[in-house]
């Protein structure tokens, strides 16, 4: 049994079609998102549609595949079964842990009530819908409207550089066309950064390219700004100064999924679960975490970053494992092999970090970002949906998904699992 298909969870079945065995797939969703994409949809370049997949359409053919839509709302590790959200339990032999992970707001005031975070579709949605309303009601308000135009990103990671490139450029191209009687440039695009970097892993020229880049964006960038309340109105940093906002979007942590509070033992500090070096669980070795839910370190006993590619090669681990146990061979340890880093900053910008020490910037690193998440995205239609529409945007600078979809609610009550989001491909290869 499996639980998550995110990167970690897709990987280990598919590692496990072919194996004789039977293997069931848990999701509270009915799809595969591609999470790395998930600020396009919510700056307006992509749909929803094109970043997710069906999860019985990625295994159709494979009898030996179930796939079942329900949230895990209980572990008996000792019995061996799990529990569903309508009261069932199922039995299993083996048991794979993917749920990623969720957001850390470490404490703030006001974050969970007032910030948007960025981990689903539908927190996505709920932010486009936002900003977009932001600008309707701006277009017949008078000009002194403190903050409705301003969008405060917290967090100077790969996301949040993403997500505020991305909205630099839908409110300077997109909704200044769209706006004609708009003074669009009172628009604020600002992200907040509580150290003296943004990109954090990266190099100091990825660094400061990326700060290069957003600058030229028109994005203002305010490093060692730490962040002491979220406001309905704004936010206000430790220095007791604060800044107008109506729209705070939060990109700056993640800790693991609460899934991993049903697992017996210690947690690391950000609640991932600590394994054994082949990826399963001490006490119980037919149980295995991967993904951002495990507390996994490399050989010099470093923690390993939260990345797609440390879920997908713990996946593909998990699945060479079980395989060996079937057929009476002894695991091996997990060893995580590092394929580079990467993040875009907008339209023709992005910085990629390759083993050997190349760095790409610029054009170059932009089309090698292009590259890298058509192969990773799942789906023949998604690839060529994705990359007509990025074609279109780039020979028209036209976002085609500017509507505001009035039914998008608030995520349902689910503790347990949350949908797993994963770490970006937008930082990995």
């Amino acid at each position: 049994m499996v639980v998550g298909a995110g990167f970690g969870g897709l990987n280990t079945v598919r590692g496990l079609v072919g194996s004789g065995a039977e293997v069931t797939i848990v999701d509270r969703d009915n799809y595969h998102g591609f999470w790395p994409l998930l600020y396009q949809v919510a700056t307006a370049g992509l749909s929803p549609e094109d970043i997710a997949y069906p999860i019985r359409a990625i295994f159709s053919g494979n009898p030996q595949v179930t796939v079942r839509h329900a949230v895990v709302t209980g572990l008996d590790l000792e019995a061996r079964k799990v529990r569903l959200d309508r009261g069932e339990d199922l039995a299993y032999e083996y048991l794979v842990l993917a749920t990623g992970s969720s957001t850390a707001d470490f404490g703030i005031a006001g974050v969970a009530e007032h910030a948007f975070p960025l981990k689903t579709l539908r927190d996505a949605l709920r932010l486009r819908n936002h900003v977009l309303r932001a600008f309707e009601e701006a277009d017949g308000e008078p000009p002194g409207s403190d903050g409705l135009l301003t969008v405060l990103l917290v967090g100077g990671g790969p996301t949040g550089v993403e997500l505020a490139g991305a909205l630099a450029e839908l409110i300077g191209t997109n909704l200044a066309a769209d706006f004609p009687h708009l003074d669009v440039s009172r628009a604020r695009v600002l992200l907040l950064e509580a150290t003296d970097h943004v990109l954090g892993g990266f190099s100091t020229k990825s660094q400061q390219e990326a700060l290069r880049a957003l600058s030229a964006r028109g994005v203002e960038v305010r490093l060692g700004a730490k962040l002491a309340e979220v406001t309905p109105d704004g936010v206000r940093l430790s220095d007791g100064s604060e800044i107008p906002a109506r729209t705070v979007v939060w990109t700056a942590g993640v800790r693991a999924n609460p899934l991993g509070e049903l697992v017996p033992g210690a947690k690391a500090p950000n609640g991932a679960v600590p394994v054994s070096s082949d990826l399963s669980l001490p006490e119980h070795p037919e149980v295995f975490v991967i993904g951002d839910l495990a507390a996994v370190t490399d050989k010099r006993g470093r923690p390993l970053p939260q990345l797609a590619q440390v879920a997908i090669q713990g996946g593909k681990h998990t699945a060479r494992t079980i395989r060996h146990r079937l057929a009476g061979e002894p695991s091996t340890a997990f060893r995580y092999h590092n394929h580079g880093i990467m993040a875009t900053i907008g339209r023709g910008s992005a910085v990629a970090e390759l083993p050997g020490g190349f760095k790409l910037q610029g054009t170059v690193g932009w089309l090698s970002w292009l590259v890298v998440h058509l192969v990773f995205l799942i789906g023949f239609r998604n690839r060529v949906l994705v990359l007509v529409n990025w074609a279109w945007n780039y020979v028209t600078f036209d976002r085609a998904s500017r509507v505001i979809l009035d039914d998008v609610g608030p995520a349902p009550a689910d503790p347990l699992t949350p949908r797993p989001s994963g770490p970006s491909l937008g930082q990995a290869l």
